[in-house]
């Protein structure tokens, strides 16, 4: 009889595919920009604080979860407390990475829409900033290559979760991330030695502490919380795979540094490159690497083969992110409906195609999606707002409080200590995860609404 949830061969695996789900967009796309609009080096500093002392919080409190009741999110909660409401919390967390997915399949589509640009010689051409903007806008407006492209993007990630965890995603991801590892290596030792890469290196690893104010703060903690896939139950998922041997605290500190890695090597590549255009500001925001990086690529020897490898790195980071993203609803369906891997796959990626159609529609001028009436934004950054931002700060608060008081931060330890293992840190992370966190996560959640 065919093995339905399947697990992780071995402990690597696990690290692979989680630190896979962690690195993504979020560390190559949105980690970066946010880095140039925050302050630079200063931003990088804050950040990196965040992950260590609030992402690996929150991290192993899921992954003890995950690993304790061997369950999707929906049923963690459900054994964990059996007849409460606190099962919605993971309801909460399976519909979010629906949404999640059904919007950042249009954004990894244009990777590989730009992916293409970059290999057929569109950034060979000495590029103005105008000309990129026309570009962008001409390439996200067109309603039927993005279509075909979120279609591909979402088909590959069926794909890879329907053939399981050990044929599929670890499979995968035990060649798509030394793969990333080495394309960024690569294109980081280049973009250091570019001239005038030195005034980029400054700005990105030289802080300037006078600059550290409450923004700057609340965006490096909500961009680690991102980064990490935290709050959706993502690595709770993951966490169930996990065998009883292996050791929680040392998985989680490899899975945070090395998205952290990833985070810090794209601000490598990225600002370096910048600086060597006199007149290009790192403060450009979101349009920082579809609009501001062609026109850098265009200008600098070999941009073109360096533009195809950072945007084929995009692709990769992209792929490993919305298989995750798709395998929380997938173990949910195969848990608690019992049904099979494949038809769970399929239909969940049907529903996120269906649900990211708008998302493509809200670049198209004059579309209804383009300006929605109440809000006055499109419709991808509403849902990047209330499912990328909201929901993910408030299912992590919620899933802190439910480890540090109702299954309790003792319950949790003893998870993690399985098998006689010694956890030093124990008095820490209980402080953390009961007082810390979660009133730092209550502050952040007020300030996104606010």
């Amino acid at each position: 009889m065919e093995n339905k949830r399947g697990g992780w061969g071995s402990k690597i695996a696990f690290i692979f595919a989680a630190a896979g789900s962690a690195v993504g967009l979020g560390n190559i796309w949105r980690f970066p920009y946010q880095t140039g609009m925050n302050g630079g080096a200063a931003f990088v500093f804050v950040y990196l604080l965040a992950a260590f002392l609030i992402g690996l919080v929150v991290f192993l409190a899921e992954v003890s979860m995950g690993r304790r009741t061997k369950k999707n999110p929906v049923g963690a909660f459900k054994q964990l407390k059996p007849n409460s409401p606190w099962f919605l919390v993971g309801i909460l967390g399976v519909f979010t990475a629906v949404m999640i997915l059904s919007y950042y399949g249009v954004i990894a589509g244009w990777t590989v829409g730009y992916a293409f640009k970059a290999l057929k010689g569109d950034f060979s051409q000495k590029l103005t900033e105008s000309m990129v903007q026309n570009m962008f806008a001409g390439f996200s407006s067109n309603i039927g290559l993005n279509l075909i492209l979120f279609s591909v993007f979402i088909l590959m990630t069926v794909l890879v979760v329907s053939f399981g965890i050990k044929g599929g995603i670890e499979k995968l991801t035990k060649v798509l991330m030394p793969l990333l590892f080495l394309i960024l290596i690569y294109l980081a030792a280049k973009a250091v030695l570019f001239e005038g890469a030195a005034k980029g290196l400054s700005f990105y690893l030289k802080p300037d502490f006078s600059k550290i104010n409450s923004k700057v703060i609340l965006f490096a903690i909500t961009q680690a919380f991102f980064s990490l896939s935290l709050g959706m139950g993502t690595i709770m998922t993951y966490g169930s795979y996990i065998s009883d041997e292996d050791f929680l605290p040392s998985s989680a500190l490899w899975v945070v540094s090395l998205d952290t890695v990833v985070a810090i090597m794209a601000g490598l590549v990225i600002f370096p490159t910048l600086f060597t255009i006199p007149g290009m500001s790192p403060q450009q925001g979101p349009a920082l690497v579809f609009i501001v990086l062609p026109v850098v690529f265009s200008k600098i020897p070999g941009g073109a083969f360096f533009g195809f490898l950072f945007f084929l790195l995009l692709v990769i980071a992209a792929l490993t992110s919305t298989i995750s993203l798709l395998e929380v609803p997938v173990a949910y369906l195969i848990d608690e409906k019992k049904w099979r891997r494949k038809k769970a796959a399929l239909v969940v990626g049907m529903l996120a195609f269906m649900a990211g159609i708008p998302s493509i529609l809200a670049n198209v001028k004059g579309s209804y999606f383009s300006k929605l009436p109440l809000v006055k934004e499109d419709f991808l950054t509403l849902m990047d707002f209330l499912w990328g931002n909201l929901s993910l700060i408030f299912g992590g608060l919620l899933i802190t409080i439910f480890v540090a008081y109702v299954w309790g931060a003792d319950s949790a330890v003893k998870e993690i200590t399985k098998n006689g293992r010694k956890f030093k840190f124990a008095g820490i992370w209980k402080l953390f995860i009961k007082y810390i966190v979660p009133a730092i996560l209550f502050v952040i959640l007020l300030s996104r609404i606010v």
